[in-house]
């Protein structure tokens, strides 16, 4: 639902949190809660691994992926594929938005992985997919409230969405296989072919792609973008929450013992998911101020950069690890320690908006409302 552009940095900095739906607001909460009720969950329920094991789609238990697909279908859903064809209009954003999101990121996530998790190969390897796994629908809430360029985001959102299709999986194998080898560093710890990637990228990205661009497709030809939008949307949002919390409940049913006996892991791999989300959109920032960018395309470009699309990451570590592995559980962290460092942002977007200049009313899009 529409809401009016806040008249100045200050009024939209009082009412960033309001915006928020409780659903969102309350993320990491209720994360919180799907992760002690797992670990209760598999104290008191005996033989639930082999339940969950009964039937599988490729090498995921049925029930899983199942959530998996839940989760990332209202996501994708969101998606306007048909502004795709207008990001040719800047090529500009279009590199600066390409490099940061498929050169950079990678690259620092590598880094910090490395730097920081050198003793913890599996939660490492899990950042490093946390890392490949750009961010899609979630930064259209940060943009709209760091009030910037709605139409921007939306475009780098649907290149997102079919660029990862095309070069997780290439990308993926690099980071894991083949930039390991060629610095020297431990290997003995994976075990993934590039195939295994594409699998789950295509499985678990793909299925909910194709339904959630037909979705679009066929929903604004009946009914129209309005409605579309304004109605349906809202209501299979939740869906996307609801998928990722039975996900972390079984993930953390089935993790039980590794997690309770080794508490630190979860500040350790919370500590270059923060170093990240700083480093990303500072230097987004930074950059897109460098080049002459307006405060509202800056801005769609940053959270773009800064944020990841946590519920991929999930599913290809399911599907190449396990359930049970700890680089599934370097992926359910993420979005405990994104939500809160991003809301952040946020305010510091606000606060820095005086330093760039604003766009000029032909460039202008409506903000402040949640796509």
């Amino acid at each position: 639902m529409a809401e009016p552009m806040p008249q100045a940095p200050a009024a939209a900095d009082d009412a960033v949190l309001g915006r928020l739906s409780t659903l969102d607001r309350f993320l990491p909460v209720w994360i919180g809660v799907a992760m002690v009720a797992g670990l209760l969950l598999g104290r008191w329920v005996t033989g639930l691994d082999d339940a969950l094991a009964a039937v599988e789609i490729g090498s995921v238990s049925l029930p899983i992926a199942i959530g998996l697909l839940v989760m990332m279908y209202p996501v994708l859903a969101k998606v306007r594929y048909d502004e795709l064809g207008h990001v040719t209009g800047d090529r500009r954003l279009l590199a600066t938005s390409i490099v940061l999101n498929w050169v950079l990121g990678p690259a620092l996530m590598f880094a910090l992985a490395w730097l920081l998790l050198p003793d913890l190969p599996e939660y490492r390897t899990g950042l490093i997919i946390v890392g490949l796994a750009r961010c899609i629908a979630m930064v259209l809430i940060w943009n709209d409230l760091a009030c910037g360029d709605r139409e921007a985001a939306a475009i780098l959102v649907a290149l997102n969405a079919v660029f990862q299709i095309i070069a997780f999986a290439l990308l993926g194998y690099f980071y894991l296989q083949v930039l390991p080898g060629w610095l020297g560093l431990d290997q003995a710890a994976l075990d993934v072919s590039m195939w295994d990637i594409a699998k789950s990228v295509l499985i678990f990205l793909g299925i909910p792609l194709l339904a959630g661009y037909l979705t679009r497709v066929l929903g604004e030809r009946a009914k129209g973008r309005e409605w579309y939008e304004e109605r349906f949307l809202p209501r299979i949002g939740p869906v996307a929450l609801y998928g990722l919390l039975f996900t972390i409940v079984v993930m953390f049913a089935l993790q039980g013992d590794a997690i309770t006996s080794q508490p630190l892991d979860v500040a350790r791999i919370a500590l270059p998911l923060l170093a990240y989300f700083v480093l990303m959109w500072g230097g987004s920032m930074a950059l897109t101020k460098a080049l002459g960018f307006d405060y509202q395309r800056a801005t769609a470009v940053s959270f773009t950069a800064a944020g990841n699309n946590f519920e991929l990451a999930i599913a290809v570590a399911i599907g190449v690890f396990g359930v049970a592995s700890g680089q599934a559980l370097a992926g359910v962290v993420g979005p405990l320690i994104e939500v809160p460092v991003l809301v952040g942002l946020v305010y510091v977007s606000l606060w820095a908006r005086r330093f760039f200049p604003e766009a000029t009313p032909s460039r202008s899009t409506t903000t402040g409302a949640r796509a």
